[in-house]
């Protein structure tokens, strides 16, 4: 072994010793400082040397290229679901149906907490870490292996070479749940309902660098199959899962009878709001694991464990006002105000109302006596009103009829519940779109962060989005915190942004249901800004990608006389509304990828998958995820598998990425 080696397989070492510390023993040993420094180290020594880079290397936690589609992987070993218990007569009744078919007068158990997360498959050959799959159906999953490897609470490599398959549930903690829905409140995505679907929207993710961005979590619960297991009950499976350096969640217990069962399953139902992450129950399961081959399992649940349900926090409180507030896009939100209570561990004195017809449904008035509980013991909702205890104060509310910001009539669109304030200078709208407009995927002006965006509003500096383009260097040098240096270094990123293509402009209007791409669709397809906004209903669903909704929103948009005025004035400013990059007829490549079908498989060394994309869209070109007798085309880097064999077996025409290089030169 060289010298080179033996570094590297040293630095591996310390790094999963620290990644095990930090992320499963919550005790990291290091600052994060050094740790850095040795992955710095440790990079750079693999990328002189990529022959000696393993899948177990702390290195490849992230770096997969997005995948097209999650494959499908069958389980040897069922996944199955859990039966439920609902009071303590059920756990009784379950403990009676044990003792019966076992013919024993008490049986030993485990409780543990029943994480509310998603359910993973984790397999291990020769020690290290091979394949990660969902629970699917219970009989097949999808492989989302590279997914998993992000989770830096799972290990790489374990001290086991026998083939072990352990089960687990990835999870999402509270913090972070909260943080991802505030950044996409921000982008003015749709918000995870709780921490459970963002676990599992992000595990769901092609693209592992979104999963790895979501900081989550995992707690292994148990062995699938391990030929070479030696453990006589599933507490020393816990142990020495623990021991081989899987995360396990400490709270487990083994009680010695049902009676100690269920005082462990009342301590904990006031206490589950005092975790850092959600449960939403217990799960019990018969300790000795020849108990567990003799009661053996139904179609659908193992007759040894059942899954003890809590029961949702509800408390009753007095509705005492309504608020409206209203967000970027101009939805107008109620938000009851209650008098306040504790619920799920917290303080409340605040709950959505969702939205009109929710409180027409529930009849609820101000005054009434309502029950609220936390979704997904996050979020406070009024869940209903107690008709009983309603007093003669009790007064029905109308939803507005004016935007309770800048008195603009409110606007209901067809098929929606909710109701909008469509003035582009509402105030309560404004700073978001500012901070909207000037976001990276948008104008990308540097040195525009929010607290600036919120100094320059304050100041009446910046009120509407022509005003960022008419700032002087007398005017910002009053600003906190703002030098001679930064003033020019922001005035030159403001001026700069007017060069940017049309594409930037249509993505910071934030005309609903346009994304990045729909922006860019749009442009190219329209070239200029004044075409686009004379464009009709019917020319616009005429464009690929652009739906009946995204059409309608870009008509109504450029129907609004202040955005005719703005767009006016934008331009007068000098800021470019025309698309300026490579369109299909710039130049003969099209005659290559024109209305062709293309299929990318396996590792490019040149280009991202998603540059090579974009060239080949911007050269005539389709790109899909799948390869059928549609395609005619395959580009295919290193490690081509499945997709390159297909199109073998189908004829369709194959490149390398050298050919493929050479065409687009």
């Amino acid at each position: 072994m060289s010298q080179i080696e033996k570094k590297i397989n040293e630095l591996r070492k310390q790094l999963q010793h620290y990644n095990h510390q930090y992320y499963v023993l919550d005790n990291p040993s290091v600052p994060d400082a050094e740790y850095d420094r040795l992955m710095n180290e440790l990079i750079k020594l693999e990328e002189a040397h990529p022959e000696l880079i393993t899948p177990d290397s702390p290195t490849q936690r992230v770096g997969a290229k997005p995948l097209d589609v999650f494959e499908k992987v069958e389980h040897t070993t069922p996944m199955l679901s859990l039966a439920n218990a609902f009071d303590v007569q059920d756990l009784r009744d379950f403990d009676r149906r044990i003792r019966e078919s076992l013919s024993v007068d008490q049986v030993e158990y485990v409780a543990e907490l029943k994480i509310d997360g998603l359910a993973v498959s984790l397999r291990y050959q020769d020690g290290v870490f091979v394949q990660g799959a969902t629970r699917g159906d219970g009989s097949v999953g999808e492989d989302i292996t590279q997914n998993l490897r992000t989770v830096r609470s799972i290990p790489l490599a374990i001290n086991e070479t026998n083939p072990i398959e352990v089960r687990g549930e990835v999870f999402m903690p509270k913090q972070s749940f909260l943080k991802l829905n505030e950044k996409r409140q921000e982008q003015e995505l749709d918000l995870f309902a709780n921490p459970r679907n963002a676990a599992a929207g992000s595990l769901r993710q092609l693209d592992p660098k979104i999963a790895a961005e979501r900081n989550l979590d995992v707690f292994i619960y148990a062995v699938g199959e391990w030929q070479a297991g030696t453990s006589a009950t599933h507490s020393e499976h816990l142990q020495y899962l623990s021991e081989l350096g899987f995360k396990t969640n400490p709270e487990w217990k083994k009680c010695d009878n049902i009676d100690e069962v269920i005082q462990y399953v009342e301590s904990w139902i006031d206490r589950r709001n005092e975790l850092a992450y959600d449960i939403d129950g217990i799960v019990i399961k018969v300790d000795r694991l020849e108990y567990q081959d003799i009661l053996k399992t139904t179609a659908k649940s193992p007759r040894w464990a059942i899954a003890y349900k809590f029961p949702a926090e509800e408390v009753v409180t007095k509705l005492i006002d309504v608020d409206f507030s209203v967000g970027r896009t101009g939805v107008v939100t109620p938000t009851a105000v209650l008098e306040p209570v504790r619920v799920a561990g917290t303080t409340v004195q605040r709950a959505s109302l969702h939205n009109a017809d929710y409180i027409e449904e529930k009849d609820i008035r101000i005054n009434d006596t309502v029950v609220i509980k936390k979704a997904g013991d996050i979020i406070p909702e009024v869940v209903r009103v107690i008709p009983e205890k309603r007093g003669q104060d009790s007064q029905p509310f109308q939803m507005p009829t004016h935007c309770p910001s800048c008195q603009s009539a409110l606007e209901r669109l067809d098929n929606e519940v909710a109701l909008r304030c469509v003035n582009l200078n509402c105030p309560a709208q404004l700073k978001e779109g500012l901070i909207h407009f000037v976001s990276r995927n948008a104008m990308n002006i540097e040195g525009l962060g929010e607290k600036i965006i919120e100094q320059l509003y304050q100041q009446k500096l910046v009120q509407k989005i022509t005003d960022l383009y008419l700032l002087k260097e007398e005017e910002l040098l009053k600003l906190e915190r703002m030098g001679q240096k930064s003033v020019k270094n922001l005035l030159t990123a403001i001026e700069a942004s007017k060069q940017n293509s049309l594409e930037r402009l249509l993505f910071g209007f934030g005309i609903r249901f346009v994304g990045v791409t729909a922006a860019r669709t749009l442009a190219m397809a329209f070239n200029d800004l004044d075409q686009l906004k004379e464009a009709t209903y019917d020319q616009l669903v005429t464009v690929d990608e652009i739906g009946d909704k995204m059409a309608e929103s870009i008509v109504m948009f450029f129907t609004n006389e202040d955005v005719i005025e703005m767009i006016d004035q934008l331009k007068a400013l000098g800021v470019n509304t025309r698309y300026l990059g490579a369109k299909p007829t710039d130049t003969a490549i099209d005659a290559i990828f024109s209305e062709k079908t293309v299929v990318l498989t396996g590792k490019l060394e040149q280009l991202t998958r998603n540059e090579a994309k974009e060239k080949i869209e911007a050269l005539g070109g389709k790109v899909t995820g799948s390869v059928s007798k549609k395609t005619d085309l395959l580009i295919a880097g290193a490690d081509a598998g499945s997709k390159l064999t297909k199109a073998e077996q189908l004829g369709i025409e194959i490149w390398s990425e050298e050919q493929f290089i050479e065409a687009i030169k």
